[in-house]
């Protein structure tokens, strides 16, 4: 059992499994970091279960993305307990991170940008239409509810990773990192190439091809193995089957935070 941030008690999330063959795992000198996205008030309990889940493979470091205003209202405001248990996964050695304002986009693009956006993440590419004054308020505006519940965000990760000049010049002076689909990008250095391994849920062609391709790169994958987990995999059992064959081939990796990365 899981004892939640508040007093409520979870149980443990048990995936059932078939027993699988030995496999090649990567040399102890290699690094998993490992990002579970929209963290929020709607999602915290699943997100807390995968993180135990996490914990249970030897995980003991993940960057948590967390939105600070679903539908504008703060979250610290909807959701206290989720706010102290984000300060006490920091204590514990988590990283968090911004995830947007939102999540939501709230203006169309231009009609090429507005249709690539919604391929790549639906409804979430909040910046994507917005100017550079109002992309400045909405990562400002983030950052500081952050602040507000306790918590300092050394980086940021923009929904559905759908970036704009606007929302880079922004965060160029304010954070540490920032992360795009295919690299790591640290201030006043080289960005580090590293494909994120993330699995789809919006359209039924996500669903059927991103497990075999995560299994598949997880493979290939270099010194740094970049692996996203949304709340929205719980829903979807092949979903949960190639993340935990993911985690079992990466067992020697030593699992790190963006901000270890950053600091390394």
């Amino acid at each position: 059992m899981s004892t939640l941030a508040g007093g409520a008690t979870t149980p443990r999330l048990q995936l059932v499994t078939t027993p699988a063959a030995p496999v090649a795992r990567a040399s102890a000198d290699s690094r998993l970091a490992v990002a579970i996205h929209d963290v929020e008030p709607a999602t915290y309990e699943r997100c807390a279960l995968m993180r135990d889940w996490l914990e249970d493979h030897g995980v003991d470091r993940v960057t948590l993305l967390v939105i600070p205003a679903p539908d504008l209202h703060p979250f610290a405001d909807r959701r206290p307990e989720l706010a102290s248990w984000l300060r006490e996964r920091t204590a514990r050695g988590d990283a968090v991170a911004q995830h947007g304002l939102q999540h939501r986009q709230a203006r169309k693009g231009a009609p090429l940008r507005q249709a690539f956006a919604r391929w790549q993440a639906r409804d979430a590419a909040e910046f994507v239409g917005l100017d550079a004054q109002e992309t400045r308020r909405a990562v400002e505006s983030g950052r500081r509810l952050l602040k507000l519940a306790g918590v300092e965000p050394r980086g940021f990760v923009a929904p559905g990773y759908a970036y704009t000049p606007s929302l880079r010049e922004a965060l160029a002076d304010r954070f540490d990192w920032w992360a795009d689909l295919l690299r790591l990008h640290r201030g006043g250095r080289a960005a580090t190439l590293s494909p994120a391994l993330t699995l789809g849920t919006t359209t039924p062609l996500k669903r059927a091809l991103s497990p075999l391709l995560i299994r598949t790169m997880s493979v290939t994958g270099g010194s740094l193995l970049r692996l996203d987990l949304h709340p929205a995999d719980l829903d979807h059992s092949r979903h949960m089957l190639a993340l935990d064959a993911v985690l079992q081939r990466a067992g020697r990796r030593t699992a790190v935070t963006y901000d270890d990365l950053v600091a390394a």
